[in-house]
């Protein structure tokens, strides 16, 4: 065989190989990965730190069962500060995470890629922005998410949204909000959307948004957690714990925004039947 065909072989097979794994190999190992059965010890570690999951009709908890598998074959989790990170922990992050994405599509979490666990609320050194002035904090987080593809969670605070279903508070659900957020390049509040969606969008939260804040300078009963009042990328990943934590107060309180939201992550919690 001449160098050439040879040469043309090799390129050939190059090429092929590149396409298989640029737009085949995740569609491929994923089909592999949901070949194998769901763990029965994982089903019950879901039926127990994701108490929405009984609410769901067959075909979600199936569909949920199917994210779930894949997110912990596909996201590295580590433990941070000599936390241990086990099979319970891993499907109840995984669990609410997915929560978001069972109707829409689990790709929305394909540039995730590492879970940071810490055993309790944890310190950081954050920068602080006043004028020309830049100084440096000591803050204490429950969690945090990044455009990178990280998310940084304290168990403690997962534990207590998890077993606490209709609490106002769910940092796993808050920080992989955030990560929809990113979705478009930037945490602002505002999902990618499309046409008439993103006008409604931008015009109801924008409303809302003031309402809260306009609420809290003026001293009122809040209808949100406050700190959703801190930003729009806040006020968005708030509004998603209350979403799926407390459905009927969101609905009394906005409907127009439990409308959008009920469209954009294409389940309505409110109608799910108790467990």
């Amino acid at each position: 065989m001449s160098p050439v065909i040879l040469f043309a072989v090799f390129a050939i097979v190059l090429i092929a190989t590149a396409v298989f794994y640029l737009f085949f190999y995740r569609a491929w190992r994923r089909e592999l990965e949901l070949k194998q059965p769901f763990p029965k010890a994982w089903r019950k570690h879901l039926q127990s730190t994701v108490p929405l999951y009984r609410q769901l009709p067959t075909h979600l908890q199936k569909a949920l069962r199917d994210q779930i598998q894949l997110f912990i074959a596909e996201k590295h989790f580590y433990g941070c500060a000599g936390f241990e990170v086990d099979d319970r922990v891993r499907v109840a992050i995984a669990g609410h995470a997915c929560l978001l994405t069972v109707m829409r599509s689990y790709a929305d979490y394909n540039e995730v890629r590492s879970i940071l666990v810490y055993p309790d609320v944890y310190r950081v050194q954050a920068q602080e922005r006043d004028g020309m002035v830049v100084g440096v904090s000591d803050q204490v987080r429950a969690g945090e998410a990044s455009s990178l593809g990280q998310v940084v969670l304290a168990w403690s605070e997962c534990e207590s949204g998890a077993i606490n279903k209709n609490g106002p508070h769910n940092v796993i659900l808050h920080e992989f909000a955030h990560q929809l957020d990113y979705l478009d390049g930037t945490a602002d509040g505002a999902p990618p959307l499309s046409g008439e969606q993103a006008k409604e969008w931008q015009q109801t939260m924008t409303i809302a948004y003031d309402n809260l804040r306009h609420s809290l300078r003026h001293h009122r009963t809040s209808w949100l957690d406050p700190y959703g009042a801190t930003k729009p990328a806040e006020f968005f990943a708030v509004l998603t714990e209350t979403f799926y934590q407390q459905p009927q107060h969101l609905k009394e309180q906005q409907p127009a925004v439990y409308d959008l939201l009920r469209d954009f992550y294409r389940i309505d919690p409110g109608e799910l039947a108790p467990s």
